[in-house]
């Protein structure tokens, strides 16, 4: 096992196309880092990288105390799975799993051991002797797996290894991934687009976005402390509502006015130089569980809309509402890239809300709704969080 440390890492084409641009990454020996974000953010430009089939442009990377910036693929001691699974169609599974070894010259009866192991591990002690053409994909996953494990390297990289499994496989896989991994507790950078992977098996997730890293914290820390706009859109499923709103005084406290609904503010919570923003603009997030068919709090703000769109998902509602009190919706420009997101329904809502499933919803009927002051985000129209400890 060992640690990675990127060092600022960055990488430009020779047309002048940044892909990416200074990052600094520290993933603990063991630790299952994941880095997620939209198409063309970098992210499988940075684990290459790390893998040395791209060629860094500035910066360093040191594994296990190691300066592995220049050294050839073969010389890091890191195994990669791609999303391709990349096996050899005219080998059995035996010999697919068994072929870093024979590159390597081990012994065919350590070869013959590593491999059975492998086999156990995975499932796939039935299959041994089946070629790829053989398979399921979940089974040709498992190969992939396999070859990656059977070398024992001091740590993994995957480069979107599910997403060619259909929902209930790539569930499976996930399991099983997050299980091997904390058998073998090897560091492991994984990539994916989709942020239920990078919420649910990262124990750190790493949020990038135009080749660099917005947030690198634990997925609820991601949740409830984003550090600003672009990680509090793409993390979270609908995405974040958000408004433009007036710092004022109200009762003896600040409230932020969106359009003309006062929500109250909880001062304590935010930075210290906050004060700073009144009767300024800023921005603020709303997660749709915030939004509520009955008052989670006596000062909770009462909204009344109209229904547009609902979502039946079985244990929960997604209901998209027009909420004319509450002004046009912020345009914030990092929408969510996710095969999960169920966030943008072109329609004239400006209001999501998550009810319980039990509750009756239908286009075109008037519904209150009420918001939850406690778990307002508020944000500076440029980008940053305006919540105390959180460093933009």
């Amino acid at each position: 096992m060992a640690g990675i440390c990127v060092q600022g890492l960055s990488k430009v084409y020779p047309n002048g196309v940044v892909a990416v641009r200074d990052v600094w990454l520290d993933v603990a020996d063991g630790e299952f880092l994941v880095l997620v974000g939209p198409s063309g953010c970098g992210k499988s430009t940075l684990l290459r990288m790390i893998a040395g089939l791209e060629e860094v442009t500035a910066g360093a990377l040191v594994v296990d105390g190691r300066d592995l910036t220049d050294a050839q693929p073969r010389d890091r001691d890191i195994a990669m799975v791609f999303q391709s699974y990349a096996l050899y169609p005219h080998m059995t599974v035996r010999k697919n799993i068994g072929y870093p070894l024979r590159l390597a010259g081990t012994a065919s009866a350590e070869i013959d051991a590593r491999v059975n192991e492998a086999a156990r591990l995975l499932q796939l002690e039935a299959v041994l002797d089946r070629k790829p053409g053989q398979l399921s994909g979940g089974q040709r996953q498992r190969v992939a797996m396999g070859r990656a494990i059977v070398r024992k390297p001091s740590a993994f990289l995957m480069d979107e290894p599910l997403s060619n499994l259909d929902a209930k496989l790539r569930v499976q896989m996930r399991a099983e991934i997050c299980r091997l991994q904390r058998e073998f507790r090897t560091t492991t950078v994984y990539v994916t687009h989709d942020q239920v992977e990078a919420m649910t098996m990262g124990d750190r997730v790493a949020v990038l976005n135009a080749g660099q890293v917005e947030q690198c914290d634990k997925p609820r820390d991601l949740y409830d402390r984003p550090r600003n706009l672009f990680v509090a859109a793409f993390i979270g499923s609908p995405t974040m509502n958000f408004f433009p709103a007036t710092v004022e005084r109200r009762d003896g406290g600040l409230a932020a006015v969106v359009g003309s609904v006062a929500i109250p503010l909880d001062t304590s919570a935010l930075a210290d130089d906050f004060q700073r923003w009144i009767g300024r603009t800023i921005t603020v997030g709303i997660r749709s569980e915030s939004v509520a068919a009955i008052p989670s709090h006596e000062a909770s703000p009462r909204v009344t809309g109209t229904i547009e769109f609902v979502e039946e998902l079985g244990s929960e509602v997604i209901v998209h509402t027009r909420v004319d009190e509450l002004g046009p919706s912020a345009d914030i420009a990092a929408a969510p890239d996710s095969t999960t997101d169920s966030g943008h329904i072109a329609s004239a809502a400006n209001l999501v809300a998550k009810l319980p499933a039990r509750m009756t919803c239908r286009a075109g009927e008037a519904v209150t709704l009420f918001i939850d002051p406690a778990n307002i985000h508020c944000f500076d129209p440029a980008g940053p969080s305006l919540r105390k400890g959180v460093e933009a």
